[in-house]
């Protein structure tokens, strides 16, 4: 279903603001208009409680591992179900001159590394929220941080908007390296990166499809990749496009203008690593142009050590569209597909009998589970959301060791829309339970399991916590309004969109405002602990 002509402006305006915006605006002017974020220092600069992280409770890149679970053992966790009702704020972290708090944050050694959307990197108290220390990138980071061990220390990796991936010390916020993996102009980089040893797998996604809707432009170009990465240096070791062939002219369209294709076909999320195989999955979008490609709304394996493509599973065919294509625009393929998107990882998953399945959320609204060592045979699929261009399923999925959680957003989906969280049955994805959302609100947010809880955000500002064993909402916070930050800037929460909340040793993480489709803004990150204590 596509958006209608009506909504479209708004649309592509929100969007324009989230990737542009993160993109050139001047961000010193901003972080100027708004306030220091370095008010809150901390007294030290942490090396001792640096010193020996792997002994600290911790939540490291976007999944918790490369098999992307978003599932937090008990032991990491530290927060057992019976305690979750009396969560309350500990502190709360301004991002100065934000719209948006949607990178999810890196909870390691104590210290909280997150993201924002005017390109900064912070590194703060795990506990407390001061600053250790603050590192500029180039543009908007959304991705969220992986940390790994390096000579005698440890590095934090990131990738921006703009297709530049960093290694910095993870200590004192020191560039060791960057890297950029796309020099396309539309390139960027949404998906967290996946550390496996000493290689950094790279997801490449883009704003193309934005950049479609305007008539004059020559669509399009850009072609999705996985790129790996020697942690120690940057340097390239393979690039695997998603699309084999480059684009190359096709028709003109209806204001004069040449068009490119194929493209798209981007990786919005972080890569899913399989040690058994050596394989690494990646789940794509749509493609931009015409023609269609084999590889586009696909689960994608590839060799990790030469980046070969061993399978691919398309499960939505025929899906190019740009936004251009709801006001019937002039760079709207032929194929004027429903925009279904993968958005979210693909969950690498050992099932009782044996066997193992990769499980992964479209905004078609069906989640799909394939077999990845049979060529990626599709073993069950269910629909839990009607689907839009804005999910369905949007940013992310987690699993335990029996069920598959699923936030379902439908924004848009008009007729049967239905926003909520379901569980599945990991082994055959029968429906163990629903629960619709309170406020009929979506639910893009990623989705966090813990033992015997799950947490879901919403755009209506809620944070929920889910009995996993029949959905009942046993705890929620209002996350909207206006907070005293530990770091002096002027801060307040909003929709919850993109990453989901971290638990780690007793507290619940949370980055709230979303600020684009006319979601409510926000610029903070938020701490939870029990009694605030």
């Amino acid at each position: 279903m596509m958006i209608s002509g009506s909504r479209l402006t708004g649309a592509i305006l929100g969007f324009s603001l989230i990737v542009f915006a993160a993109g050139s605006l001047d961000v010193r002017a901003q972080e100027k208009a708004a306030g220091s974020a370095t008010s809150g220092a901390c007294p030290n600069n942490g090396a001792a409680a640096f010193a020996d992280p792997l002994s600290k409770p911790r939540w490291n890149g976007w999944g918790v591992d490369p098999t992307q679970h978003r599932f937090q053992p008990a032991d990491m966790a530290r927060l057992p179900a019976s305690d979750v009702a009396r969560l309350k704020l500990k502190w709360a972290f301004g991002f100065p001159g934000a719209t948006r708090a949607v990178a999810q944050p890196t909870v390691f050694g104590g210290r909280v590394f997150v993201g924002s959307q005017y390109g900064k990197v912070y590194s703060l108290d795990a506990k407390s929220g001061c600053a250790y220390w603050e590192f500029r990138a180039d543009r908007g980071v959304r991705s969220a941080v992986v940390i790994g061990p390096r000579g005698d220390g440890w590095a934090a990796y990131f990738g921006d908007q703009s297709a530049n991936v960093y290694a910095i010390d993870a200590l004192t916020g020191k560039e060791l390296w960057r890297a950029k993996v796309d020099a396309h102009p539309a390139a960027m980089i949404t998906g967290s990166p996946t550390l496996v040893g000493a290689t950094l797998f790279v997801p490449v996604s883009s704003h193309e499809e934005a950049t479609g809707a305007n008539p004059y432009y020559k669509c399009c170009s850009f072609r999705g990749s996985l790129v790996a990465l020697d942690a120690s240096t940057g340097k390239v070791l393979w690039k695997t496009f998603t699309i084999a062939e480059s684009a190359k002219p096709g028709a003109t369209n209806s204001a004069g203008v040449q068009q490119m294709g194929p493209s798209g076909a981007a990786i919005w999320s972080a890569p899913t690593y399989d040690a058994a195989s050596r394989r690494v999955y990646a789940t794509t979008g749509d493609n931009y142009s015409d023609p269609p490609s084999g590889t586009s709304d696909a689960i994608l394996a590839f060799d990790a050590r030469a980046g070969k493509l061993a399978w691919t599973r398309q499960v939505t065919a025929g899906d190019a569209y740009t936004m251009a294509c709801p006001a019937g625009g002039a760079n709207c393929p032929k194929a004027n597909g429903p925009d279904f998107d993968f958005g979210s990882s693909a969950i690498l998953a050992d099932l009782p009998n044996g066997k193992r399945i990769l499980v992964a959320g479209q905004k078609s609204g069906v989640v799909t589970a394939v077999d990845p060592d049979r060529g990626g045979k599709i073993v069950w699929q269910r629909r839990v959301g009607a689907g839009s261009p804005l999910g369905g399923v949007q940013w992310g999925i987690a699993a335990d060791e029996s069920n598959v959680y699923v936030a379902v957003s439908d924004r848009l989906a008009g007729a049967g829309r239905a926003p909520g969280l379901s569980a599945l049955r990991l082994d055959t994805g029968e429906e163990v339970w629903r629960t619709p959302n309170p406020s009929s609100s979506a639910q893009s947010a990623a989705v966090t399991a813990i033992p015997g809880l799950v947490f879901s955000g919403g755009l209506d500002g809620l944070l929920r916590a889910y009995s996993a064993a029949d959905g009942k909402i046993v705890w929620e916070t209002d996350t909207k309004g206006h907070y005293q930050t530990v770091n002096g800037v002027a801060a307040r929460g909003g929709a919850i969109d993109g990453g989901g909340a971290v638990v780690v040793d007793g507290m619940v993480y949370l980055g709230s405002g979303s600020g684009v489709f006319g979601a409510a803004p926000g610029n903070v990150l938020l701490a939870y602990s029990v009694d605030g204590m």
